[in-house]
């Protein structure tokens, strides 16, 4: 089995790396384009090393270096199991080549071994970037062995197996409940955002419990809670036992775990392997049809409208999609039922300042969840290989993208409006104000819109082989994302401390221009991209 399931991640990887298909191509534009996107890339590992340098040297300077082996796998274990979680459905079941690879003479489950691999080299730069950076703040301070680095760097790559095995099995398991349903897809998406509700919120609900004495004593330094997160997370505790006391016996607990683990799961999932994939792709049609009466729609609703199609029948489109706009609603519910003081109190712990002082930045805490994800980012590179039957219709680009930022402004706005206005009514918001922070709310949703448009035509990639790819993975949503997600942050902190010396009612008013001319810009872009 071992042999066949490397030929296989073989041809997966020589099949969609683009390195490939830079020595391969004469395209110039193609070629630009993907070593724009290695750039961009490589500029976002640079920035995560750096981070977690830093964090290493206050770790040092501090005394606790020690925690550091134990953060670092923490680190990647929580990564791993997020990045996996979200791709799980993209990439082990329902994906496109499924016909081809069930027709090799293989056994499922080593297709589905082999599709786990893939996940998992496709994540590697991410673990690596933390690793090697963790692993040089910690040689610096700690001054290991010689053999200390290269046993990091070996347990780094075994280390990330395990939270990508439990999230995978997850997302089997997920993926076997949904089959159930009439609307597998949509079931899928809602259990998957259920989790990852659950999985955020319990953060809270440990804190409170050490917070209120419940365990034997509250966690006074940063290396105690590390370690204490070592003792529930077993792998953690192996990885760091091998690297700070130089156990032999935890190195191969390690690997010999992650590689039982990897064949219980696989076993399992290969079991139903093919009747899951099947039941997810197969459409039940209702035998009580019936043929009504046609409504005429214009041009551009119509786009709009097969944009819901799409985002309602792909799980992987449709988790990312109501991500953000959905834990918006849930903090615009708690704020309702909690109360706006405790909601910032729980945050900031309690911190001793005038919570009115953050009433202007309601909007941009709202946009924070809201503008994680927008459609338009991804929806032009997902036509795919069928965009040049939406290239002959009679139909304008100007047109077809009208519709898709449409359509990303019909799923934002009323979140954007709701939250903000239970924020308001929970912290007492003047009514004027929160008329103008909906409006600035707008506003940021039609930047929101017109900038995912932008990024996402400039970045357009039609050659996928999966729509994670495109969804999660590509320069166009990385483009969009982290500027945007880091430039909101700073506009919170501005916005608080600005509206300490100026009218709240300004204030928004000079953002919603800045926000509204910003929109208009990168809508003015999309319409010379067009042409």
């Amino acid at each position: 089995m071992g042999s066949k399931v490397f030929l296989l991640l073989k041809t997966l990887l020589l099949s969609t790396n683009q390195w490939n298909v830079y020595r391969h191509t004469d395209d110039k534009k193609k070629r630009r384009r993907i070593v724009g996107g290695a750039v961009g890339f490589l500029l976002l590992y640079a920035v995560i090393m750096a981070y977690c340098i830093l964090m290493c040297v206050g770790y040092g300077m501090a005394g606790i270096i020690g925690a550091i082996p134990v953060l670092c796998a923490l680190t990647m274990s929580v990564l791993a199991f997020v990045f996996t979680l979200f791709k799980t459905n993209g990439y082990l079941f329902n994906f496109k080549e499924y016909d081809m690879l069930m027709s090799l003479p293989f056994k499922a489950r080593t297709i589905a071994a082999s599709k786990f691999l893939y996940m998992y080299a496709d994540s590697l730069p991410w673990y690596a970037s933390i690793s090697v950076a963790m692993l040089i703040g910690y040689g610096c301070y700690a001054h290991p062995a010689i053999f200390v680095y290269p046993l990091w760097l070996v347990l780094s790559l075994v280390l990330p197996i395990v939270p990508t095995l439990v999230a995978a099995f997850l997302g089997f398991l997920i993926a076997r409940v949904s089959t159930g349903f009439k609307r597998a897809n949509i079931v899928q998406s809602i259990l998957v955002f259920a989790l990852v509700v659950a999985s955020f919120l319990s953060r809270f609900f440990i804190e409170s419990i050490f917070r209120n004495d419940k365990v034997q004593q509250t966690l006074e330094t940063v290396s105690r809670t590390t370690d204490d997160a070592a003792n529930v997370y077993v792998p953690a505790r192996w990885f760091a036992n091998a690297i700070v006391n130089a156990s032999v016996l935890d190195a191969l607990l390690l690997v010999g775990a992650s590689a039982l683990l990897f064949a219980v799961v696989f076993a399992i999932v290969g079991s139903s392997y093919k009747s899951i994939n099947s039941a997810l792709r197969s459409h039940a049609a209702t035998r009580s049809y019936k043929m009504g009466a046609q409504r005429q729609r214009s041009v551009v609703r119509t786009i709009t409208f097969k944009e819901l199609k799409r985002l309602t029948g792909s799980t992987v489109y449709l988790t990312n999609g109501v991500i953000g706009i959905g834990l918006a609603a849930l903090l615009g519910l708690a704020t309702l039922l909690v109360g706006f003081d405790k909601i910032v109190a729980l945050v900031t712990h309690d911190a001793p300042f005038d919570h009115a002082i953050l009433q202007p930045a309601i909007p941009f805490i709202v946009y924070f969840f809201v503008g994680m994800f927008a459609t338009t980012t991804c929806s032009p590179s997902l036509e795919g290989k069928n965009y040049w039957i939406v290239a002959s219709l009679p139909l304008k680009k100007e047109t077809l993208y009208q519709g898709k930022m449409l359509f990303n402004m019909y799923l934002t706005l009323p979140f954007m409006a709701f939250c903000i206005l239970c924020l308001c009514i929970s912290a007492g918001v003047p009514v004027l104000n929160t008329i103008l922070y909906v409006i600035l709310g707008v506003a940021l949703c039609s930047f929101s819109t017109t900038w995912g448009c932008v990024c996402g035509i400039k970045h357009m990639r039609l050659d996928w082989e999966n729509e994670v790819e495109v969804i999660k993975q590509s320069p166009a949503v990385t483009l969009y994302m982290l500027p945007n997600m880091f430039v909101v942050m700073g506009l919170v902190v501005l916005v608080v401390f600005l509206g300490m010396s100026i009218d709240h009612r300004l204030l928004t008013l000079a953002f919603t221009a800045l926000a509204a001319a910003l929109a208009g810009l990168s809508y003015w872009r999309v319409m010379s991209l067009c042409k």
